[in-house]
């Protein structure tokens, strides 16, 4: 009798899924494109279907759970959550070094966005590692951060003695290098803060804007990437990695590089030009309604004069805070990749 129960119960472990896990993630934010078209598809449908049922997912994002930005990583580290993403700028109060993800201006094209992610990937990781507990299983973009503004400008030169909100650290430092005022607003206050005067212009992505109707309180549109591409980072807590068995670490890569990464990156280009269009009514708008925005155009001046302040001031700058190692590693692989040297 004994045997025949150690029998059945050695058949009914085979039937069950193997290594079946369930997952706890927690996507950024919840309006915008990149989560409702990207994120939420990968992890409700892509993920548990490619596992044939082994891998279960509970999905909700930071907002809707109310997390202050600065904490997701946090918090993902102490294993509160198996999995978070969000922007990688929000957490470099803890890492000062993750800044040189996403500097301003050296990327210009999603292909030189994606070019300069892939470069800086391992630096990323042994960030999110030691920081963070937590290995990065995807980078994806935001589109290029622009600026918008609820005042006239023509050009880059009207920001200076304005107050702007930046969408990370190095944008506020390289804001304050063109004699503009870096003010710390949070993404969801920025349409109170435009209307208000609080703030003069605000820093995010042109479809980041649309959603969320900032061009109810702006008038112009400067389309210049100041704010980087606000790379947004997927981890996963590294104990529940760790836990995981070889064929599903593997599975979770390779179905994150080519179901979200690559599509990802893929309509990032398009969908600046189309965002654009949207806010400003020039070309169509596939998301809705045309807004009526004016369109500055960024003069060839526009671009010499902010990339001399960045390889002048801002790099530098960051350079002292995230210390010599950080520098040298990011010379050696974004710079080599983007033409930009620290110190030259």
């Amino acid at each position: 009798m004994t045997r025949l129960t150690a029998i059945l119960a050695a058949t009914t472990a085979l039937a069950a899924p193997a290594f079946a896990e369930d997952l706890s993630v927690v996507g950024s934010w919840s309006s915008l494109p990149l989560h409702q078209q990207y994120e939420a598809p990968f992890w409700s449908e892509t993920v548990p279907e490619a596992s044939g049922g082994d891998i279960n997912v509970s999905l909700t994002t930071h907002d809707q759970m109310n997390l202050g930005v600065g904490d997701v990583y946090r918090l993902l580290g102490d294993g509160v959550y198996d999995v978070a993403m969000t922007v990688a700028d929000y957490a470099v109060a803890d890492a000062p070094e993750l800044e040189g993800l996403d500097v301003p201006l050296v990327a210009l094209t999603a292909d030189e966005a994606r070019a300069m992610v892939d470069a800086a990937r391992p630096m990323v990781e042994d960030i999110y590692a030691d920081r963070f507990n937590s290995h990065v299983l995807a980078i994806a973009p935001y589109p290029p951060q622009v600026v918008f503004c609820n005042a006239e400008i023509s050009g880059l030169d009207d920001l200076a003695g304005k107050k702007v909100r930046a969408s990370g650290r190095m944008t506020a430092k390289f804001l304050e290098a063109l004699g503009a005022e870096g003010v710390n607003v949070a993404f969801s206050e920025v349409p109170g803060a435009l209307q208000k005067g609080v703030v003069d212009c605000a820093v995010t992505g042109a479809g980041s804007g649309y959603s969320a109707g900032w061009w109810e309180v702006s008038t112009h549109l400067l389309p210049i990437p100041l704010g980087g591409w606000d790379s947004v980072v997927t981890a996963v807590n590294m104990d529940k990695w760790n836990s995981l068995s070889e064929d599903h670490q593997a599975l979770l890569a390779e179905q994150a590089r080519e179901n979200f990464e690559d599509p990802a990156w893929d309509s990032a280009q398009d969908a600046l030009v189309n965002d654009i269009a949207c806010l400003t009514g020039n070309g169509d708008c596939p998301a809705g309604e045309a807004r009526d925005m004016t369109l500055v155009e960024v003069s060839e001046e526009d671009f010499a004069k902010a990339r001399e302040v960045l390889v002048t001031e801002v790099l530098p700058e960051w350079a002292e805070r995230a210390g010599d190692e950080w520098a040298q590693r990011w010379n050696a692989s974004v710079g080599e990749t983007v033409g930009v040297k620290i110190g030259e």
